[in-house]
């Protein structure tokens, strides 16, 4: 798939294909979805390092999450985690009152957990293999 291939109707979020805690963040995400608005790539995937130097993100900036609106915007780090839960609604927009604390604090806390993430949570040899039903929420 090409760039120019992206849903334009679909917001998609970039992860750590390998990393348990990316993987479970993003079953999250699926179960929360009901109007259906994400779309997922794993980093390490051909699209994901498409995607990423298209965007013009350096690899070392971030490792772990990336959301892109295709022909919008991009975030990354905390704030993207925060743009992908205040699409939950209900309960989840509470969680938007932590965008008020300075990118510096909430970004030091979201890097510090990233640098841990593999030895709290583990790691993977591979990416996630979705199952049949979900196989179109992951773009290739």
């Amino acid at each position: 798939m090409e760039i120019s291939e992206l849903p334009k109707d679909k917001k998609i979020i970039l992860f750590d294909g390998v990393c348990n805690l990316c993987n479970t963040s993003v079953q999250f995400v699926i179960k929360h979805d009901p109007k259906d608005v994400f779309r997922f790539v794993p980093l390490q995937s051909e699209l994901g390092i498409k995607i990423i130097k298209h965007i013009g993100i350096n690899r070392e900036q971030t490792d772990s999450i990336v959301l892109y609106e295709p022909g919008k915007a991009y975030y990354y780090k905390s704030e993207a985690a925060l743009k992908i839960i205040a699409e939950f609604g209900g309960v989840y927009r509470l969680v938007n009152l932590l965008s008020i604390l300075p990118k510096f604090i909430s970004n030091s806390f979201y890097d510090y957990v990233a640098k841990n993430r593999y030895k709290w949570y583990g790691k993977q040899e591979a990416c996630m293999i979705p199952t049949p039903e979900l196989t179109a929420k992951f773009l290739a």
